[in-house]
């Protein structure tokens, strides 16, 4: 697939959070090499039309969106994602809606708050303009007293505007409404306090799977060599200042007593609800707090978070053995999965008996008609349409007959069945499938073929389209397509994903030293 690297543009005044990016940019560009994909970078920044333009120009399958902000201000974080939806592009990670839901933090707790997920109490946004629907909050009647705040960016991420003085005391909400005032125009222009929740803090990194979303193991900040002056709190400093404290005293851990083990499925159980809650899709990171009682409060959901080699992320998908590259796949299915139209459910009562194609498939093709059954000739006419394609070695193009040649010694008896499409009773394209041995529902296409003559006229949708008709017929459920990981199968793969088939795995080296094979697969 030709898939664009979406990101928010870099230049000499960016902030090191903002010029991380690149860093994952380029990390996604490798994987996406790795699963032979073309790619390319996309910078985003506040000229939307000429983003349009070189969209419409370049026309890429699939967007992969690390778009954090727009000209430095990450209240704009979900206007791309809302441009590609207006322009019918399939991308990755959450839908528009979410993305702007999540970013803003008060909307975020808003949100948790309806849905029953414990977040910690606050107060504000400030100014009331930003959010006018959104009235002060108060603290919990369970924090009487004097209580510590966080004051908080209402929009920007990565901590910005945390430090560790940033720490305001008051019993009052009223007294914090004039540091709210003053803090606002440093915090992106809007802003509000958060209870602080002293105890210890957690990430938990979700990521897409074939059976639904996985919540990878849980990871710790330690607070190492802090004083009792310094309050536990991932600051700005601690995530980008090289040089700082922080920065070399906040290691995460994964290894945890038997003891953990209540609050570990806790924090667990509550980062699949805010996925389910939030429509959240290919990737996500919650962060908790978990306070001196073992409650754990919702910090933030972050829909798309920093997937640096060096970040929390990537340290979680590695304790979890899998791949940053299977990470991106499976990243990039479920954005196909959520762009796609699903396929109407199978009725297990129909008749399996193949109803007649309909006729509308074949009307740009007078002269052309399916065939199912083997005849001698389609040995040698299966030869000579597999050789001239020039995809196949002459040992492929041996097994492609020999599998004619199989159905036609055992006819019905043969585990390989035959779509043929002929054009004035010449070949041009057929499919060769069948139900996988030791499964109840599952179907592999082995073989199809389009005559060059006839390509790039959907004639292999067409063929596709019919063997997919039968295989439901006959109670499939699940169809599999093998292919080549090679970069001149590149438009074969953007071809089953328009389709509807997404990427399950790679087996690495399968053909060849740096050919894998890439399995395919579609629900029916």
């Amino acid at each position: 697939m030709k898939i664009a690297i979406a990101h928010n543009a870099i230049d000499q005044t960016s902030a090191p959070d903002e010029r991380d990016v690149l860093v994952q940019a380029d990390v996604v560009s490798k994987a996406l090499s790795e699963l032979g994909h073309e790619s390319s970078l996309l910078p985003c920044d506040m000229d939307l039309a000429g983003l349009q333009q070189t969209l419409k120009t370049i026309k890429p399958d699939l967007v992969f969106n690390l778009v954090e902000s727009l000209d430095g201000r990450g209240r704009l974080i979900a206007v791309v994602p809302f441009m590609l939806d207006a322009m019918g592009i399939a991308f990755t990670g959450a839908p528009a809606e979410s993305m702007h839901v999540t970013s803003h933090k008060g909307l975020a707790k808003e949100k948790m708050k309806a849905a029953g997920l414990p977040t910690p109490p606050w107060i504000g946004p400030w100014p009331h303009e930003f959010c006018s629907a959104y009235e002060m909050k108060t603290p919990s009647p369970d924090d009487p007293g004097e209580a510590r705040w966080i004051i908080k960016s209402a929009w920007e991420h990565a901590s910005l505007g945390i430090s560790g003085d940033g720490m305001v005391a008051a019993s009052d909400p009223a007294e914090l409404v004039p540091v709210l005032q003053q803090r606002a125009p440093q915090l992106g222009g809007a802003c509000f306090a958060e209870l602080f929740i002293d105890g210890r803090e957690f990430n938990l990194s979700v990521l897409a799977g074939p059976d639904g979303p996985e919540v990878l193991p849980p990871a710790e900040i330690i607070f190492e060599g802090y004083d009792e002056n310094q309050p536990r709190i991932v600051c700005y400093s601690a995530k980008w200042d090289e040089t700082s404290f922080e920065y070399s005293h906040t290691p995460r851990r994964f290894d945890f007593p038997d003891t953990d083990k209540p609050l570990l499925d806790a924090l667990t159980k509550t980062a699949i609800a805010c996925w389910h809650d939030f429509d959240l899709r290919g990737y996500a990171r919650v962060d908790f707090r978990v306070d001196s009682k073992g409650r754990p409060w919702i910090l933030e959901i972050n829909a798309n978070p920093c997937l640096s080699p060096d970040a929390g992320f990537a340290a979680a998908l590695d304790r979890a053995d899998i791949s940053f590259t299977d990470a991106v796949l499976r990243i990039i299915n479920d954005a196909l999965k959520k762009n796609r139209t699903p396929s109407a459910p199978l009725d297990v009562n129909r008749k399996k008996v193949a109803a007649p194609m309909s006729l509308n498939l074949l009307d740009a093709l007078p002269g052309a008609a399916f065939r199912y059954e083997a005849r001698a000739q389609d040995a040698e006419d299966v030869r000579v349409m597999t050789t001239a394609t020039g995809f196949f070695h002459s040992y492929e193009v041996d097994v492609a007959v020999e599998l004619v040649d199989d159905r036609l010694a055992k006819d019905v008896s043969s585990e390989y069945s035959f779509v043929f499409l002929e054009k004035n009773n010449r070949l041009i394209g057929y499919t060769c499938y069948g139900l996988i041995p030791c499964t109840e529902s599952s179907y592999d296409i082995y073989w199809i073929v389009v005559h060059p003559d006839f390509q790039r006229k959907g004639i292999g949708r067409i063929i596709l389209a019919e063997t997919e008709r039968l295989i439901g017929n006959a109670g499939g459920r699940r169809i599999y397509i093998d292919t080549s990981q090679s970069e001149k199968y590149i438009p074969t793969h953007a071809f089953y994903h328009r389709c509807g088939y997404v990427f399950e795995s790679i087996l690495k080296d399968f053909y060849a030293p740096g050919d894998g094979k890439v399995i395919c697969c579609k629900i029916i």
